[in-house]
């Protein structure tokens, strides 16, 4: 069976109803508010996202995390809605620091199942998520007194240097783009000190890949990697095809439901990079 045909069994036998509600949004032409009303069962009345949206904790709280993935998902479908996007930033707003800075979780997921690597570490306010949000926004062109805020702490923590880890790196670049002539060959040149940073397409290990952070060939960051580095890794990637259609993934989620869920979101990613760079 080919690529697509047996990524869309996987997704329509094991994902979750909101990565259906994408993949029809983005290859079968289906309504966009589709995944809109999907997303409204994940958001809390405080206006955050949570319920596992981002399934490495299994927490009903809202997390900076959940609300990062719930834009993820809209910016995928290419669909916006005011009222929902305007609230996870007032709930953003209420957890920030005096600064503005926000974490990806806080410790109302440690009552709940949740992978090993959602630890202490999560609820400390860092680039890692607050760059990534404040660029998400900006993508989608939506206004707010927090996003100002938050871009002017990220603004001032990114001028102290780069942080050493390749998901904090990936969050501050989401950030970067949206500023003016940002240094693309400092950039370029801190890459290989990235703690988590793959480079090699034949490396087996966890990562993050030049495909996360350039996902098709019109990312602005897509000028840091070369032609052979970006095929590569998508070879990789096709190569990385499971039997049974779907992609799998190199950590390790808190149970049987949330590797599927996460394994239905990295195969609609995969399917989405693929498609971009014409290798479907």
């Amino acid at each position: 069976m080919k690529i697509f045909e047996a990524a869309r069994e996987f997704v329509r036998r094991d994902a979750r109803l909101v990565e259906r509600r994408l993949f029809a949004t983005v290859f079968e032409g289906a309504d966009p508010g589709g995944v809109v009303d999907a997303l409204r069962g994940y958001q809390n009345a405080d206006g955050g996202f949570g319920h596992g949206l981002e399934p490495d904790k299994r927490c009903p709280d809202s997390t900076g995390l959940d609300v990062e993935t719930a834009f993820d998902i809209l910016l995928a479908a290419g669909v916006h809605d005011d009222d929902l996007v305007r609230r996870a930033c007032d709930w953003l707003q209420s957890v920030a620091t005096e600064d503005g800075a926000v974490a990806l979780a806080s410790p109302a997921i440690e009552g709940y199942p949740r992978a090993v690597h959602m630890a202490e570490w999560t609820y400390v306010p860092g680039l890692n998520p607050t760059a990534g949000l404040v660029g998400r926004l900006q993508t989608m062109g939506v206004e707010h007194p927090w996003r100002d805020q938050a871009a002017a702490w990220c603004a001032d923590a990114l001028a102290k240097g780069f942080p050493d880890d390749a998901h904090a790196m990936h969050e501050s670049l989401e950030y970067l783009e949206h500023t003016s002539e940002p240094d693309v060959a400092a950039v370029r040149e801190w890459l290989p000190k990235l703690a988590h940073y793959r480079a090699d397409a034949a490396d087996p290990e966890y990562g993050v890949t030049p495909l996360h952070f350039a996902p098709t060939p019109d990312s602005f960051w897509r000028q840091l990697f070369t032609d052979d580095q970006i095929e590569g890794h998508l070879d990789r990637l096709i190569a990385d095809q499971q039997e049974d259609g779907g992609w799998a993934i190199t950590w390790e989620p808190p149970g049987v439901a949330a590797t599927l869920e996460y394994r239905g979101i990295v195969t609609v990613a995969a399917l989405r990079t693929l498609k971009a760079y014409g290798r479907l």
